[in-house]
């Protein structure tokens, strides 16, 4: 894939990620809906595929949980240097790409999360700050969940995939009723996969 970007794309791209940095309450993966939003359906800078393998190649990869962004100004800037085949012009501008998008969305949730965080502290026995801390709770896990959701519905419907889905179920129920580590479902989960039962 291969789109034309100006100085005024560049900025845009930063701007988007600076104003998501703000909203990633619950880490950047909380915002992947509207970062699909803007990426592939309004400006049509990263295919459908490129969106999702982004996050699955990062969240299969060791680290920390903000690498998918740095996938997504990756291809975000690839595709604006002319995709893989033009040369070194590419890799620079997929290089440039990375830096905008992290720089985006790690300085101002950075500043502000140490900002509260030492005031948070000072003050962690106001009642608001308490009630701040648990309000928060249910918001992250539906932002969670608005991802996952996005993330499946790129993949087809229920029935396309009734095992993964079937399997998910399983788990969350697991997950929810029973004391078994979490670290035991993943295993499992690989093993199915591993023997091509999904």
């Amino acid at each position: 894939m291969s789109i034309s970007f100006s100085a005024a794309d560049w900025l845009a791209l930063l701007t988007h990620f600076l104003s998501l940095s703000l909203l990633a309450i619950g880490g950047a993966i909380t915002t992947a809906p509207a970062m699909h939003n803007y990426l592939v359906v309004d400006k049509l800078w990263l295919t459908d595929s490129q969106f999702t393998s982004s996050i699955a190649l990062a969240q299969a990869a060791p680290g920390p949980n903000v690498l998918f962004i740095a996938l997504l100004g990756w291809n975000v800037g690839l595709n604006a240097g002319g995709g893989i085949g033009a040369g070194m012009h590419a890799w620079w501008s997929a290089l440039a790409g990375v830096g905008i998008a992290m720089i985006g969305i790690l300085v101002p949730s950075t500043t502000l999360t140490f900002a509260a965080a030492r005031w948070g502290h000072q003050n962690r026995e106001l009642r608001a700050v308490r009630a701040f801390k648990q309000g928060m709770a249910p918001i992250v896990v539906a932002l969670l969940i608005s991802t996952g959701w996005i993330l499946a519905a790129s993949q087809g419907g229920p029935m396309d995939h009734w095992r993964l889905w079937l399997l998910t179920a399983v788990t969350a129920v697991l997950v929810w009723r029973t004391k078994l580590h979490l670290l035991w479902l993943l295993g499992a989960g690989a093993a199915l996969g591993a023997l091509g039962f999904l």
